[in-house]
C-alpha cells in the first residue's frame, strides 16, 4: 500500500496486478509504504476502512481517495496459478505442481478452497463499506497507460516501472466447460471489470 498525502490518494495493492513494481517506482515519492507483513501491504478496502483510514482521518482530518488495479478475472488466477508453479513452491504446502488449470480454477469455485486456490476475491477486496469508503479510481491491469497516466498526471512524476514478482511463462488452458461454470458463479467479478473504462 501507498499513501500520498498531499495528493490526498492511497493507491491499494491488489495481489497479481503488478502492486509491487508499483511499489518499487513510487516509494520514494509516497509519504506511507507498506511492504510487510503482506496483510497489511495487500490490504483491501475493509482494512484500509479499519485501520489506516482512521488514521488519517482523526489525527489529520484527511479523507483519502482510494485507487486500486483489477485484471481480468480468468487472467487473474492464471497468475496465482502460475506463480505457484514456481520451482521453489514445490515443497510449500500451496503449491500448484501435478495440478491443471481446469482442477485449480474447479478448486478456486469450492465454498472450502484447498490451500493451493486460496487466493482471495478481487471484488471483496474493492468491496465499498457500509460507510462509504470504495474505490475512486479503479483501473484494469490490462491498461497500463490508462493506470501510468493517470498515476503520472496526479503526482507530477515521470514513471519508471520495472518488473517483479513476475509469474512464469506456462502456457495454461481452461476448458471451455470450467470457464463457463467459473463465469457464471463469479459474474458479479466479471461484471465489474467489464464496467472499468478502457482506452
Amino acid at each position: 500500500m501507498l499513501v500520498f498525502f498531499k495528493e490526498r490518494l492511497a493507491f491499494l495493492s491488489m495481489p497479481k496486478t503488478g502492486s509491487t513494481a508499483y511499489q518499487t517506482a513510487l516509494a520514494a515519492r509516497a509519504d506511507l509504504v507498506i511492504n510487510n507483513p503482506p496483510l497489511l501491504k495487500h490490504a483491501p478496502v475493509y482494512r484500509y476502512n479499519r485501520f489506516i483510514r482512521p488514521m488519517f482521518l482523526n489525527v489529520c482530518d484527511a479523507e483519502m481517495e482510494l485507487m486500486a488495479v483489477m485484471r481480468e478475472p480468468v487472467s487473474w488466477l492464471s497468475s496465482w496459478y502460475r506463480y505457484r508453479q514456481r520451482p521453489f513452491m514445490k515443497d510449500k504446502p500451496n503449491n500448484t505442481h501435478g495440478i491443471t488449470f481446469d482442477d485449480f480454477v474447479l478448486a478456486y469455485m469450492k465454498g472450502k478452497r484447498p490451500g493451493f486456490a486460496e487466493v482471495g476475491n478481487q471484488l471483496k477486496f474493492l468491496e465499498r463499506q457500509p460507510n462509504g469508503t470504495g474505490i475512486t479510481h479503479l483501473f484494469a491491469y490490462e491498461d497500463q497507460p490508462r493506470l501510468q497516466c493517470f498515476i503520472q498526471e496526479r503526482l507530477g512524476i515521470t514513471l519508471a516501472l520495472g518488473r517483479e514478482n513476475v509469474s512464469p511463462k506456462i502456457k495454461v488452458e481452461l476448458s471451455a466447460d470450467v470457464e463457463e461454470r467459473f463465469r457464471r458463479k463469479f459474474a458479479d467479478d466479471f461484471a465489474l471489470y467489464a464496467s472499468i473504462p478502457q482506452a
